[in-house]
């Protein structure tokens, strides 16, 4: 048996699988988000590690025999969270997350020094770890003289289940401290920001042994001693894991709270002008390029929270047929946007509202504004050097086959869906703590799920959504200053 745990923004998920990669059953906890001021996003990791026990207790419960039989762990987590210890591993400050856009200055002023696009290929976004760190040491100068540690999400949870600090490089790679190339720390980036190698964690593969699960947590979770616990990945990454994402020219659309256009890559091909990521792919030797957009299904859980309808109901009312996009425009910029923008003070919209525009019309538009933000991402991967020919959709909003038609048609590409079955970041955790304590072949492992079936573009639709789209493209430069 082996055990992959995804430390989400939402929840935690345990899942279990046995050595033939089948799943054996799952288990979830919760967790909340604070937010004291705008911009502003936190949790406190021991509400992680609550979150963690909760669920693996849960397993132990309904699976002692499994549990028991564990060999072997991976971790996948929230990207870019800055965890700060002091010298004793106590916690200082509850953790700021990967949506936070408090330290947009400071994530400037990194970026406009040229070794950090150039040691890192990627644009220094205010998301990324290495800002906040800047963001502590003006606003907080005590917590930042008294931080001795610094991890990431999952990383966190791998100190409390091994007492290690460890990283892996898919994760490091969003904290813009990691020369990508090399797949190593940058002392002259870490430098810059006031700190050295002393505050980082040991970087491993994410398909390494990367610590061992302590004796008193084995016990109380019903899980084997010792056994391994894999590098493991960030949640992109392990993903891409979990779905078989993993050769070059392979890619997949999440359309989950964030969403996430994803192309694996068997080399690094920077392009940090387009504001496409380049990171580290958890298997060795490979990396991956990647679009991001902060506000995806959340977009549609803002709406529903805003018309007291759940989004499943909003989403189903709109029929199965697509239909030509309104006059109606959406900008999903709730938090910000990161590709191809790279504003952390834009906010979303609402463009050309009329009276006839029912909730019908506003539900299909937040979903249009997703595609077209989807849109804006596969541009900006083709000028970063890679072109989509098809893309396999995972996430939450991937069960509304309206959404999937809408960002068919909008993308020009078929959109593949897996057949039945788990193959998302808790699932790619588990199988890299199994090539961990198997010494297994990670392209052996890590293969693509069967399809189900393919959604294709609508195309007598293409034209109409081609001319939404370029819409679309007219009112971010329409509202900016208004934000600025």
């Amino acid at each position: 048996m082996f055990l992959g745990i995804d430390l989400g923004t939402s929840g935690v998920k345990a899942l279990l699988i046995d050595g033939d990669q089948r799943v054996v059953a799952s288990a979830n906890a919760s967790l909340e988000v604070s937010r004291p001021h705008p911009g502003w996003s936190e949790q406190d990791p021991a509400d992680w590690v609550e979150a963690t026990r909760i669920a693996l207790l849960s397993l132990r419960d309904s699976h002692p025999a499994e549990m028991g039989a564990v060999r072997g762990i991976g971790l996948s987590g929230q990207m870019h969270g800055a965890t700060l210890l002091d010298k004793a591993g106590k916690v200082l400050r509850p953790a700021i997350l990967w949506n936070d856009t408090r330290s947009h200055r400071e994530a400037a002023a990194l970026d406009a020094d040229p070794q950090f696009r150039q040691l890192t290929g990627n644009i220094v976004f205010p998301g990324f770890t290495a800002p906040k760190l800047l963001w502590v040491r003006e606003n907080e100068p005590e917590i930042f003289a008294a931080t001795a540690k610094i991890l990431l999400p999952k990383d966190y949870l791998r100190f409390w289940l091994t007492g290690e600090f460890i990283s892996e490089m898919s994760d490091a790679a969003g904290t813009a401290w990691l020369d990508v190339a090399r797949r190593d720390w940058s002392d002259a980036l870490l430098a810059a920001c006031g700190l050295d190698r002393s505050h980082m964690p040991v970087l491993v593969e994410g398909t390494a042994p990367a610590g061992r699960l302590r004796g008193d947590l084995a016990a109380e979770l019903g899980l084997p001693a010792g056994i391994v616990v894999a590098g493991g990945a960030g949640d992109n990454a392990a993903s891409a894991c979990g779905m078989g994402t993993v050769a070059s020219g392979s890619a997949f659309l999440s359309l989950g709270t964030s969403g996430v256009l994803f192309a694996a890559t068997d080399s690094y091909r920077p392009n940090a002008e387009s504001a496409v990521h380049t990171f580290c792919h958890a298997l060795p030797n490979t990396w991956h390029q990647m679009g991001v957009i902060l506000s995806a299904t959340d977009a549609m859980n803002w709406l529903s929270s805003v018309v007291g309808v759940k989004p499943a109901e909003l989403t189903g009312a709109v029929g199965g047929a697509l239909q030509a996009p309104s006059s109606v425009i959406f900008l999903p910029y709730l938090s910000g946007e990161r590709t191809p923008l790279n504003d952390a003070a834009i906010r979303g919209a609402f463009l050309g509202l009329g009276h006839e525009s029912d909730r019908g019309v506003m539900t299909r538009a937040v979903m249009e504004g997703v595609a077209y933000a989807f849109r804006d991402n596969r541009d900006a991967l083709e000028a970063a050097g890679t072109k989509l020919d098809r893309v396999t959709a995972i996430g939450g909003g991937s069960r509304s086959d309206y959404w999937l038609t809408a960002l068919a048609t909008v993308l020009g590409v078929p959109v593949d869906i897996p057949a039945d079955g788990d193959f998302g970041a808790a699932f790619g955790a588990a199988r890299l703590g199994l090539i961990a304590a198997e010494g297994a072949d990670p392209a052996s492992i890590c293969l693509a799920p069967a399809i189900a079936r393919t959604i294709e573009p609508v195309a007598k639709l293409q034209s109409a959504f081609d001319e939404g789209f370029a819409r679309y493209r007219k009112a971010y430069p329409a509202i900016k200053g208004v934000f600025q």
